[in-house]
């Protein structure tokens, strides 16, 4: 078997790119998009100028006012951004119809078999940047790599608007110098355990004792001594099956009651669950039905009881359940969620 053409297309500070190319006002200042509520928002994403003062994706919009006070905060227009990734989409789909889409802005695609542009990787990542560029008036940047994991890393090394190309005989290379802290998956509490152990980069990991990382760190440090060695084997999987569908709502206001809680899931939450639910499953057929609370400290909790159909008055109980959780606190987020049943096992239900 010959080696695998995997590119990872990643859009550059996605939602405040398509406001910047709408309005250009916005470029040269810094700026982000997400919730414009000092108390509550949250960043979804900012310029490059605003990350010069320490703005970050997922900062709380307070924090992003601290670190940058001139900052400029809009609220999103996510239906204009799903159509732009739509047109994105399009734009993969010239190349290669096996594309794994992550979110609206990032996609896997496996150009092995494509005949285009001379079947070359980097010609066709290049080709599907300018095509971005031209007619959307955005850019990306993507990295090309025989492996899933070391492609979407490639795509990170040359941001904005660059591109990384990892050949077969650099794989290696490439996997020993890297930092473990750019492996995705790798978080904050994990690379403190890993720095403690000695372990800072791939060739670290791939110099130490084996059954030693699975004593220490279980299935990551599995995953990480594969990845160590360049082993990823995982396909570009083109058509991933939903397994959950979840609606939630933050509030700018506290609430504390039962019934407070039970009017918003009712009126608010609910008739958008079962909206989304008919689209996905239109026999309502579940596994799971779930609640999730956030309480004004942030701690969050969630309960989910089996059941085979989805009833929106299932959710009653559960909700009383929850709250003997909340120990007198206020309550900042509600959400509720189905897991959906296989739809292989679903096929073979209806057939009983």
């Amino acid at each position: 078997m010959g080696e695998r053409k995997i590119i990872h297309v990643d859009m550059d500070c996605f939602y405040a790119a398509v406001e910047m190319r709408d309005y250009p006002q916005y470029r040269e200042i810094p700026f982000a998009v997400g919730g414009d509520s000092k108390q509550r928002g949250v960043i979804s994403t900012c310029n490059y100028v605003a990350r010069q003062y320490g703005v970050r994706s997922a900062l709380s919009t307070a924090k992003a006012y601290q670190l940058c006070p001139q900052l400029t905060v809009i609220p999103g227009r996510m239906e204009l951004y799903k159509q732009v990734s739509t047109q994105i989409r399009e734009i993969f789909s010239r190349y290669t119809h096996k594309i794994e889409p992550l979110s609206l802005d990032e996609a896997y695609l496996d150009v092995t078999d494509s005949h285009i542009l001379h079947g070359s990787a980097t010609l066709i990542a290049q080709s599907i940047r300018s095509d971005i560029e031209r007619e959307l008036n955005l850019t990306a940047s993507a990295g090309v790599a025989p492996l899933k994991f070391l492609a979407k890393i490639a795509s990170d090394m040359n941001k904005p608007n660059g591109l990384t190309v990892i050949t077969p005989d650099k794989v290696q290379q490439t996997i020993d110098n890297l930092p473990l802290e750019k492996i995705p998956g790798v978080g904050k509490v994990s690379i403190e355990k890993l720095h403690q152990a000695g372990l800072y980069t791939c060739l670290d990991v791939r110099q130490y004792s084996y059954p030693e990382l699975l004593r220490q760190f279980g299935l990551q440090g599995a995953s990480l001594w594969k990845k160590s060695h360049g082993i990823d084997h995982r396909e570009v999987v083109v058509e991933r099956q939903r397994k959950s569908i979840g609606v939630e709502r933050t509030f700018n206001e506290n609430i504390h009651s039962f019934e407070q809680c039970w009017q918003v899931i009712a009126q608010q939450l609910l008739p958008e669950l079962e909206r989304r639910l008919c689209k996905a499953s239109p026999n309502k057929q579940i596994m799971k039905q779930g609640i999730k609370v956030k309480f004004a400290d942030f701690q969050q909790t969630t309960i989910e009881h089996n059941f085979q159909v989805f009833n929106a008055e299932d959710f009653y109980p559960l909700l009383k359940e929850v709250l003997q959780r909340q120990k007198g606190r206020e309550i900042r987020l509600l959400g509720v969620n189905v897991m959906l049943k296989p739809a292989e096992l679903a096929r073979q239900l209806c057939l009983i």
